[in-house]
């Protein structure tokens, strides 16, 4: 079975991309699902790249049992629109952005990370925030997660 491709974008991939990219991985991990998936994360800027995810993002996810210390911050490119089953914004600017770059063919791959279907919500930016920021970010992910492997995983 070929795993399903996941991406996660944000601005500086530092906070909330790999947030995302850390706690699915774990929760498909610990569902059994590990060999379904196939997680990444990404950001529209290039403001991090090569860098490890925000201490504060690493500190937070670690209080919950994720592990987010080996990831490093990387720019969305332009092959990742065909490689990816599903490219999730964390944001509408995020979402804005991506769908200017991305070929007509696979915008359908686009969407809001927290979404009930009909319209989306943003996932806050907490880099100028304090640790309550961080938790609420971790909150929505864990939540928008589950959901998403509930919605993903094979049948």
């Amino acid at each position: 079975m070929t795993p399903t491709r996941v991406l996660f974008v944000c601005t500086g991939n530092i906070c909330r991309s790999p947030t995302a990219e850390g706690v699915a991985r774990a929760l498909a991990q610990r569902q059994g699902l590990a060999d379904a998936f196939e997680f990444d994360s990404a950001g529209t800027h290039d403001y991090h790249v090569g860098e490890p995810p925000d201490p504060r993002t690493i500190a937070a996810a670690a209080g919950r049992g994720y592990d987010l210390s080996k990831l490093r911050a990387r720019r969305v490119t332009s092959t990742n629109y065909a490689d990816f089953d599903h490219i999730f914004a964390m944001d509408s600017d995020h979402l804005r952005l991506m769908r200017g770059h991305c070929p007509p063919v696979h915008r359908h791959k686009l969407a809001m990370f927290i979404s009930d279907g009909s319209k989306g919500a943003d996932v806050p930016d907490p880099y100028y925030g304090g640790p309550e920021a961080f938790e609420l970010v971790l909150d929505l992910v864990e939540q928008a997660s589950k959901r998403m492997l509930e919605q993903l995983r094979p049948r």
